[in-house]
Order: C-alpha cells, then structure tokens, then sequence
C-alpha cells in the first residue's frame, strides 16, 4: 500500500516538468512572433527568452529532485 503512495507522490512532483515544458514551448512561440514583427529587437527578445528558459527549467529540475527523493528517502 505505502509502495503505490509513494509512487503517487513521485508523478505528481514530476508534473513540473510538464509544466515547465508547456511554458517554455509557449514562451519560445511567442518570441518567435515578436522576431517576426521585430528583427531588429532579436537580441533583446532571445536573451530574455534564454533567461525565462533557464528559470522555468530550474522549476522543473526542483520536481526531479523532489521526486528522487520521495522514492529514495520515504520508500
């Protein structure tokens, strides 16, 4: 029974990757868009792109570890 709890747990600290994933693709359409109206402000556009990248990975790198460690510590 704790073995199917734990597991529980596991997969929903693991849904920030999906998350994170939605958000990075809707982010990444969106400066994809905003190139397209203005090239001129690429690099502008890219950096804060790469920026909110990095920080919506590290959300998703957070649920991994959370994950990682419901099965390892509490199983």
């Amino acid at each position: 029974m704790t073995g199917s709890i734990i597991a529980i747990g596991a997969g929903l600290a693991l849904l920030c990757g999906l998350g994170a994933g939605i958000g990075i693709g809707i982010a990444t359409g969106k400066a994809v868009d905003a190139i397209a109206r203005q090239p001129e402000a690429a690099g502008q556009i890219r950096t804060t792109l790469l920026l909110g990248a990095a920080l919506s990975e590290a959300t998703a790198i957070y649920g991994l570890i959370g994950c990682i460690l419901i099965i390892f510590l509490v199983g």
